[in-house]
């Protein structure tokens, strides 16, 4: 259990995501106020089969949630906003500063939420500063793939601890932009005491591609290519869907929009006044065959190969409006998010075998990254000039990485601290020193299974894993509760281990081992105990089973006493 605060220590804690690439929460503590900036999700990884989402552990946000003053969400990706419906009630419901867009799609997401109560949001922009109970919030704007994307400064006595977010440069060859200099330089001016930054891509060296020179690309393909067109991206890239819009009206042409997300955040990009296009631009995708090939440009979901997503639809040949042909462009406007690699090689495989055209990015520079490279990171460090760093946002290594970076622009390696979620920092001696305690914050997995949410037992996650290795191996039996013995040849359903038509021996065998156990243990007894002969039952035929197959699939006996 952590102790409670120490008078005149500053106490930083990462709840989430310094060990996994989303599920980013961290808090900033001093006196009686806490202050949390983003609340975002996971999505399932291989080791958590059946989840939904997985959420950063607000148990110490619960016991102090008499001291949460504030949540600040520092752009509108699920990595930073996924939790919010799953945690405000525990934590109190404090009050949450965001900028707009991100405002209007918090509230958007809200909407799947009606039994909540209504949340109370606050809309910051940069250069504003607010007094949150013993500390000061103040923003500054970021570049990311989404707009109004912001870091911000809580101020305590002793200094800044700046947060960046998700962040990269915007550039010229290597030379941040004028309105990077001027962001970045007001940051600058003040006294900086700890910097928690993005690590996501700083093993890449060099700079990150600019967005600018995307979507020049882009809008070269929209005016050379002849056919239809049709570009798949994440729906949260929200300003490249707007440009390609804009430029696609610019041009003529008419745009469909395929996939719920998507026409989502469109939406949204409408209700804050970036996107205006003409009331016949977006077309229905119904009436897309209205119009000759060349006039139509289709936004859709799918760039990832998930399953039911539009255009991974078309390409299997399911999808109701949307057929590919030969004259069909697609491009392919992101990267492939580790661990998608085959299913996106099957989108692209299926759209090829109907004649399409593919455009991506190991071809083009048709996506670029929303997070910082090697230099970048540096030129932030150096304009910065914080006397504490915490690397943040990516897997341990990416904050290592990330570390080795601080340490190269001159931060004191005494001064750099790499963390695990949980982990208790400190800062002390008024802003001179720091440590980290031994204690840590709850960071166990929460877990959101369909209408549960919490702590999933780790025996359930065991068995999911067993049954998608392995398989489930049933035996059904019933006794003559008045002799022991078993009444007809015990039954066998098997999924996901053998093909029982090709197994028949194996079959026989495991009937006469059930059924012999089960004798074993219920001839001559009077009060028969069922779960004591289940667990003999699966002891043998699953001992029986690894010795004829080398697997371990769940054995579960149905004994019946009749």
């Amino acid at each position: 259990m952590v102790p409670p605060i120490e008078e005149g220590v500053v106490r930083v804690i990462p709840l989430g995501g310094v060990e996994e690439i989303g599920k980013n929460m961290t808090l900033v503590e001093y006196k009686d106020t806490i202050i949390v900036v983003d609340a975002g999700f996971q999505f399932k990884e291989e080791n958590t089969p059946g989840i939904d989402f997985i959420l950063p552990n607000t148990k110490y946000l619960e016991e102090n949630r008499h001291k949460v003053k504030a949540i600040v969400i520092t752009h509108g990706h699920l990595d930073h906003i996924g939790a919010i419906p799953y945690i405000m009630d525990k934590i109190g419901n404090p009050p949450l500063y965001s900028r707009n867009l991100t405002t209007l799609m918090i509230r958007k997401r809200q909407e799947e939420f009606p039994h909540l109560q209504p949340l109370n949001i606050k809309v910051v922009e940069k250069d504003d500063r607010i007094v949150v109970g013993d500390m000061a919030l103040k923003f500054f704007a970021v570049t990311h793939t989404i707009p109004d994307s912001m870091g911000v400064m809580v101020e305590t006595p002793y200094g800044n601890i700046v947060h960046t977010g998700d962040m990269k440069l915007d550039h010229e060859e290597g030379n941040p932009s004028e309105m990077e200099q001027v962001e970045f330089g007001k940051v600058e001016k003040e006294n900086n005491l700890m910097l928690i930054a993005d690590s996501t891509n700083v093993e890449r060296p060099g700079f990150s591609i600019p967005e600018r020179r995307v979507h020049d690309n882009i809008t070269e393909i929209l005016k050379k290519t002849e056919g239809r067109i049709i570009i798949a991206a994440f729906s949260s890239l929200i300003e490249r869907l707007i440009h390609i819009i804009n430029v696609s009206e610019s041009l003529g042409k008419k745009i469909v929009i395929d996939g719920r997300s998507m026409k989502n955040n469109i939406e949204i990009a409408r209700e804050a006044g970036m996107l205006n296009p003409k009331r016949d631009t977006i077309i229905p995708i119904e009436n897309m065959d209205d119009y000759p090939p060349d006039r139509i440009v289709v936004l859709a979901t799918g760039a990832q190969g998930d399953e039911f997503a539009s255009l991974m639809r078309a390409a299997n040949k399911t999808h109701k409006y949307l057929k590919i042909s030969k004259r069909d462009t697609v491009v392919l406007s992101s990267s492939i998010v580790p661990g998608n690699e085959r299913n996106v090689q099957k989108l692209k495989d299926n759209l090829s075998r109907q004649g399409a055209r593919l455009i991506h990015y190991q071809v083009s520079d048709v996506h670029s990254s929303g997070h910082a490279n090697r230099e970048e990171a540096a030129w932030i460090h150096k304009k910065v000039g914080a006397r504490f760093f915490m690397p943040a946002h990516g897997y341990h290594y990416m904050l290592r990485v990330h570390a080795d970076i601080a340490l190269s622009v001159g931060t004191p390696e005494a001064n750099v601290v790499i963390p695990d979620n949980g982990m208790v920092l400190e800062i002390y001696d008024e802003g001179r020193k720091i440590r980290v305690r031994p204690e840590s914050a709850p960071h166990n997995l929460v877990l959101v299974d369909g209408f549960s949410v919490g702590d999933l037992q780790e025996v359930v996650l065991r068995d999911r894993q067993l049954l998608a290795q392995d398989g489930i191996f049933v035996i059904i039996a019933s006794i003559d509760t008045t002799t022991g013995r078993v009444r007809k040849s015990p039954d066998i359903i098997s999924r996901g281990f053998v093909y029982l038509r090709d197994s028949q021996e194996m079959l026989r065998t495991a009937r006469g081992i059930a059924k012999k156990t089960i004798e074993d243990n219920t001839l001559g007894v009077k009060a028969i105990n069922f779960d004591y002969v289940k667990d003999k039952v699966t002891d043998a035929v699953s001992r029986y089973l690894f010795q004829e197959t080398a697997k371990r699939p769940i054995v579960l006996p149905v004994i019946l006493g009749i």
